[in-house]
C-alpha cells in the first residue's frame, strides 16, 4: 500500500510540476511586450497619446473658428445697425412709382442753424401783407394765414 501511495504522490508532484511549467509559459506570453498584455498596454497608451494630440488640435481649431465667428458676428451686428439706420431714414423717402400717382411734392424745407432758430423764436407778422397774413416761424418757415372775411366771400 505504501508503494501505491508513493506512486500516486510522485504522479501528483509530476502533474503539478507540469501544470506550473504550462502556467509559467502562459504568464510569460501574457506579460510579453510584443504580443501580450504589455503590447496591448503599449498600443493603448500610444492610441491615447494620438487621441490627446488630435483633441488638442481640434480644440485649437475650434478656438480659431470661435474667434473668427465672433469677429464675423460683430461685423454683422454693425452692418445690421447701419441697415436699421438706413431703413429708418428711408421712411421719409417716397418711392418712384408713388411719385407719379401723388400730387407734386413741395420743395424741401431749408434747414437753419440752432443760432438762427433761437434768434427768430418769436413769430413775426409782416405788416405789409394785404388780405393774407404772413407769419414767420422759427427755422425760417413762412406760413400764410387767411383772414375769415375773405374766406366767407
Amino acid at each position: 500500500m505504501e508503494l501505491i501511495a508513493d506512486i500516486l504522490l510522485v504522479a501528483g508532484a509530476l502533474g503539478s510540476g507540469l501544470y506550473c511549467f504550462v502556467l509559467s509559459r502562459r504568464l510569460k506570453r501574457f506579460t510579453d511586450l510584443e504580443k501580450g498584455v504589455g503590447g496591448a498596454v503599449r498600443v493603448l497608451s500610444s492610441q491615447a497619446e494620438e487621441l490627446k494630440r488630435s483633441l488638442d488640435s481640434a480644440r485649437d481649431a475650434s478656438d480659431q473658428s470661435g474667434v473668427a465667428l465672433k469677429e464675423l458676428t460683430e461685423r454683422a451686428e454693425t452692418v445690421a445697425q447701419r441697415l436699421e439706420l438706413m431703413m429708418a431714414s428711408m421712411h421719409d423717402v417716397v418711392p418712384d412709382d408713388e411719385e407719379a400717382t401723388e400730387s407734386p411734392i413741395p420743395e424741401p424745407e431749408t434747414f437753419v442753424s440752432e443760432e438762427q432758430s433761437q434768434a427768430t423764436s418769436v413769430p413775426i407778422i409782416e405788416e405789409d401783407a394785404p388780405a393774407e397774413t404772413q407769419v414767420k416761424r422759427p427755422g425760417g418757415l413762412t406760413f400764410l394765414r387767411h383772414s375769415r372775411s375773405e374766406a366767407t366771400t
